[in-house]
């Protein structure tokens, strides 16, 4: 099982993770970028904002994923695979090009690797608002509301092209309420 937890920053992925991480002490928790030592070095890289080319900016999330599948989602086959952010964010967040060239770049990285499982934690832009005007934002987040809104859509829009068996679920929702609902979807 590769269940991925989706959904722009602030929508309370950690939290949902770290929900998961008390009750499936089993499995192999990841995250994408990061998950590998490669992809710790492209993910600073990447939200430090030292490509200046935002083609530049994917290929360095395409190097991290490639990594993420072949070291650590492609050995742990027989176990639940459990990642912060997959392909559906990488595909969402190159908004500079058109979703179908997109998707197939990331099949590429992927070897065509795909979530089991996709959990989507969806906000409205009222409660993207409220919850971004509360931290520090990094330099994807200080592109502003209604690009991270875009991203979002592009979420839903890109699980529903790679026919992904999913569950969108409101952000704004308990964190009671949520961890039920990725806890059902999971034990289905």
């Amino acid at each position: 099982m590769y269940v991925v937890i989706e959904g722009i920053d602030t929508a309370g992925k950690s939290t949902q993770l770290d929900i998961l991480k008390e009750k499936h002490k089993e499995a192999v928790f990841t995250k994408e970028p990061g998950g590998t030592q490669i992809g710790l070095k492209l993910r600073q890289m990447a939200l430090n904002g030292e490509a200046k080319s935002k083609i530049a900016e994917m290929f360095l999330f395409l190097a991290d994923r490639a990594e993420h599948i072949e070291e650590v989602v492609k050995p742990n086959k027989s176990s639940i695979v459990i990642s912060d952010r997959s392909i559906i964010s990488g595909i969402a967040y190159a908004s500079n090009l058109p979703l179908e060239v997109v998707v197939s770049l990331n099949l590429i990285a992927t070897d065509n690797v795909l979530p089991s499982h996709v959990v989507l934690l969806e906000l409205t832009k009222e409660e993207l608002i409220r919850r971004l005007g509360n931290k520090e934002n990094d330099s994807i987040e200080s592109r502003g509301i209604e690009y991270l809104i875009d991203i979002q859509d592009r979420m839903k829009k890109t699980v529903k092209m790679l026919n992904l068996n999913h569950r969108f679920i409101d952000a704004s929702l308990s964190i009671e309420e949520i961890a039920k609902e990725i806890e059902e979807f999971i034990n289905e």
